[in-house]
Order: structure tokens, then sequence, then C-alpha cells
């Protein structure tokens, strides 16, 4: 029980500094247990913490003369003159350990890491070089590669990586995790041209899907999303039996990134290519998807007909449910035709259908109850999945969606009682999502019994969810004019901007979310302006200077915020930092 507590002090004295307490606890482990090399190294960091250099070499001299000649005491005892400017009676020690390797190979690990804490990278390669030397089955080349990025050495590192991957010596994915620090979104960097180098000079040399692969995970991190395609198309045509699980994932890549063009190029080859009818009809409908992102009135008839074909080829079926749930979407959200979208997922519920896909088609089949404002049926879908999927993200969904509707209908109470269980969801975003809305009827609940200004902004919302935009921002204006002062007054600024920004109205958009900025940067929605407005110069805008100062408020003013990890990344990037 002594020498626990002895440790524990020993350790919590080092680390808060206090050296000099720490190292009586140290002197009483050594005395104790002389075989616990750990206590003798503390003893000694003591030691030269405190500047009694002579002692700490006595010590490690009395080690040695005992007959206790592990190396790693011989490196020690030649940092201990390194921290006095002996540097030639240091690398006496250093060499001298190396030497150590020579009676046993096995010591050169241990040897080289110690080297490697104290940045003596020369010295630890030749340890791992030595030991292999005088036992060939002893591979540190993956070490030594780590090293050779630590001295700044890439093209020997990216050499000696693709050389361990080559030989089936390590993981590609152990390789991209240590070559990622070194790379940047930049295809112009120092880095990123060595590397893209190598990987060519691989692919002459030896034509193998690797150098494929991992050129496409270059052009990747580079956001060159159509060259990382060509890649792909390569190894697809070249594997046969191959699915396109990997082409899909870069269309998403590609889609999320705004790349339109390269992502209609990936799905069309997909459902032109791909032997596999789920993998085709995905492609399919992400093409849809794109065509609906500039949504022209005159192209709705046209997919009405595209889907239309598709139902025929597909049918009704457990497999093909994201058909049905996109067109009973499409009918609903684009046509503005809710009826025959509530028959087609009425139909989908009678197929043989597992606790998910029942789960799914429900969610889908109330949100277009809630878009035909029939409420009370959209509760019953979302309460029955809620009750069948409770500890699931499905189930914890649903329930937000109960919350969310009974707040359309003015049920603020109700709306509560199940927002308050979703703060501590599994999901981050369902819980973000929820704090939001409980705050909203909360603190909009204690000035006004009446809720007027509440009732409007539901209503915003719910005419907003109908894409009845004009009518959504109309409605804001009321509350803005005639709820002045009011703490749902920047709520209605915040949906104003973001709708505003959804009808491309980005000045306007913008003063909105500026006003929140200006005049409530205690309140909650802070950071949601901010956020926006970064998002906005970045993206829309091209003002990447003003993004970088809205990112940089949430970084250091509001550090627990949702935005947060998104924010950091986001000033990083446009600072030039490589991100990993």
């Amino acid at each position: 029980m002594a020498l626990a507590q002895d440790d524990f002090l020993a350790k919590q004295y080092f680390n808060d500094g206090a050296f000099d307490k720490a190292v009586v606890f140290y002197e009483k482990l050594v005395e104790k247990n002389p075989r616990r090399s750990d206590y003798s190294e503390g003893l000694v960091a003591c030691y030269q913490q405190l500047e009694r250099y002579s002692e700490a070499e006595a010590f490690l001299l009395e080690k040695i003369k005992k007959g206790n000649t592990y190396p790693v005491f011989l490196i020690e005892l030649g940092h201990n003159h390194t921290l006095q400017n002996n540097t030639e009676k240091a690398s006496e020690y250093y060499d001298k350990a190396l030497a150590g390797i020579e009676e046993n190979p096995n010591y050169g690990y241990s040897i080289a890491l110690r080297f490697q804490s104290y940045s003596l990278l020369d010295y630890a390669l030749s340890a791992y070089k030595k030991s292999m030397e005088l036992n060939p089955k002893l591979d540190y080349n993956y070490q030594m590669a780590r090293i050779y990025g630590e001295q700044g050495n890439i093209d020997k590192m990216y050499n000696s990586y693709m050389n361990l991957l080559m030989n089936g010596k390590t993981s590609k994915s152990n390789v991209l995790r240590s070559i990622d620090d070194f790379i940047s979104s930049d295809p112009e960097n120092e880095n990123n041209i060595k590397l893209k180098k190598v990987l060519l000079q691989h692919a002459q040399q030896n034509p193998d899907l690797l150098w494929n692969d991992l050129l496409s995970w270059l052009f990747v991190q580079q956001k060159q999303y159509n060259s990382a395609f060509r890649q792909e198309k390569a190894i697809f045509k070249r594997m046969e039996g191959s699915t396109v699980q990997r082409l899909d994932n870069l269309g998403n890549l590609a889609l999320n990134d705004n790349e339109i063009e390269t992502a209609r190029s990936i799905f069309e080859y997909i459902a032109e290519k791909s032997t596999d009818e789920i993998a085709r009809l995905n492609a399919q409908l992400n093409l849809i998807d794109i065509e609906l992102m500039d949504l022209d009135q005159r192209k709705l008839n046209t997919i009405d007909e595209q889907f239309k074909t598709l139902i025929t080829t597909h049918g009704y079926k457990g497999q093909t449910l994201q058909l049905q749930i996109a067109y009973a979407n499409f009918l609903t959200f684009k046509k503005n035709n809710p009826e025959p979208a509530i028959d087609i997922l009425k139909n989908c519920l009678k197929l043989p259908l597992n606790a998910r896909g029942k789960a799914y088609v429900k969610l889908a089949l109330g949100d277009i109850l809630v878009f035909d404002k029939k409420f009370n049926q959209a509760l019953i879908y979302f309460s029955q999945v809620q009750k069948s999927l409770k500890n699931d993200v499905l189930g914890q969904n649903a329930r937000f969606k109960v919350a969310q509707t009974s707040f359309y209908k003015g049920d603020f109470d109700w709306a509560l009682t199940q927002l308050k269980v979703l703060r501590s969801s599994t999901s981050q975003l369902i819980a973000n999502d929820a704090m939001q809305l409980s705050l909203l009827i909360a603190d909009n609940s204690l000035e006004d019994s009446t809720k007027t200004a509440l009732k409007k902004y539901a209503r915003a919302d719910l005419l907003a969810y109908q894409n009845k935009t004009q009518e959504a921002i109309s409605t804001l204006n009321d509350i803005l004019l005639n709820h002045k002062g009011e703490k749902i007054e920047d709520e209605a600024l915040l949906k104003r901007g973001q709708l505003l920004e959804s009808i491309k109205d980005y000045e306007a958009a913008k003063f909105n979310y500026q006003k929140i900025t200006e005049f409530y940067t205690n309140d909650i929605l802070a950071d949601d302006a901010f956020f926006a407005l970064g998002e906005l110069y970045r993206n829309v805008l091209n003002e990447p200077e003003k993004a970088k100062a809205q990112y940089e408020k949430i970084i250091y003013n509001y550090q627990d915020s949702y935005y947060f990890p998104q924010a950091r990344k986001n000033f990083r990037m446009l600072r030039g930092d490589s991100i990993n």
C-alpha cells in the first residue's frame, strides 16, 4: 500500500513540476525496488530537472558497474552530458549504446525508441539498421520510414512506405495514416507533388492496381474528383466481379463538394456499367437528385416519367424501397401532390418488410402526412416507429418528429415533453435540434401566455417545410414587425436568413445573419449565425478572409457549439493547414 502511494506521489509531483518533492519519493522507490527501470529513469529525470547532473551520472555509472549493462542507461548517460553541453562525451556514450546491439540485436528497438525520444534520429536509424543486419528476421523498415518523415526526407519516406506495401509488410490503411500528416488539399503543395511523382514512377515500373488506388486517394484529398474518377474506372475495369461501391462513394463525395458535373459522370457510369440492380437504381436516383438541384418546373413532368419507368422496371419490393420513398417525396415536395404519394407508401407497408424497413416507410409517410397537415395521422406513424425502435437512432428521430409535428399543430407542452428526452440522444444532430427547439418553445412561453409570436413562428416553420417559401418569409416579416424586442426575434431572423439563402437572395440572407451576430451575441443562436455567415462567405460570396473571421469567432467564443469541429476544420483549411 505504501509503495503504491509513493509511486502515485512521485508521479504527481513530477507532473506538477515539483521535482524537489518528486526526487524524495523516487529515491525511496529506487532503494526498495532497484530492478524497476522506470523508477531509476524517474529518479535520473528528477536529478536532471534539478540540474544535479553529477548525482545523475554517479547513479547511472553505479547501475552499469553493478552489471546492469542495459544499453538504455548508456543513452541516459549521454543525454546527461548533452544537457551540460558536453557533446563529445555524450557521443561516446551514444556509440557505446549502439555497440550494445552487437551483444543482443533485440535491444535495437528499445535503443532506437530512446534515441527518438531525445530527437537523435540519426542514431535511431543506426540502431534499427544495425539490429536488422545482425538479425535478418527483425524488420524495422516501417519505423525507419517514420523517421525519414520526421527528418524531412520526404522522398525517402514515401519510397520506404511504398516498398513496405509492395512486399506485404504493412497495410494500406497504416501507410495512409502515416503520410496523411504530410499532404494537404493543395495540389501544388510540394509534398503532394512528390507523392504523385513516386506513385506514377511505381505505376510505370510495376502496373499494379495498388498505385491506381493510392493515386485515387491522393486526388480525393486534393478534391480533384475527376482525376480520382479516372483511377477508379481503371480499377473497376481490371477487377473482375468488382462492385461499384468505391465509385458510388466517390460520386457522393463529389456531390457533397458541389462538383456536380463530375458526380453526374460517375453516376451515369455506374448506371451503365454495373450488373447489380440495386447499384444501378441508386445511381439513377442520384442522377434524378442532381436534376432536381436546379429545378426548372418544365423538368418536373420529364422527371415524373423517369420515376414511372423505374417503378415499371423494378416494381414494388423490399429491396427497392428507396425508389418508392424517393418518388413519394418527389410527388409531395416538388409537385405538391401528396395524395398519390400517401397511397404509394401505404402499399409499401403491405410488403414483407423487417422492422427497419417498416420504420423507414412509416417515417417517410409521416413526413408526407405532416406536409398535408394530417398531423394526427402522422403522429400515429411516428409513435409506432418510436416504440418499435426505442434505443435506435431511427426511434430517436421518430420521437423528434413527434415533437416537431406537435409544435406545428400548436401542442407546445407535449412537444417539450418529447424534446427533454432527446437532449441526451446518441445522435449529436438530433440532440442539438432537440435542444434548440425546446429552448425556442420555453423562451417564448414565459413572457407571452397566449404564445402569439410562437404560434406565428410555428406556422412559418410549417410553410417552409411545405416549400411555401415566400409565404413563410411573409409570416416571419410579420413577427419581426409586430414582436420587436421579444425573444422570438433572433429565431425569426435566422429562419428568414436561411429561407432567403435558399432562394439565392444572398445579400438579404447575410443582412439577417449579421443582425444576430451584432445584437444577439450572447443568445443561443449566435453560433448558428456565425457559422451560416462563414459558409455564405466561403461557398457563395467567395470572401475567404471574411469566412475565416466568422469561424474564428466560434473557435474562440463558442467551444461547446455543435458547429465547433467543422468551424475549426474550415478555418484551418482556409488558412492553408494540412487537414487530416
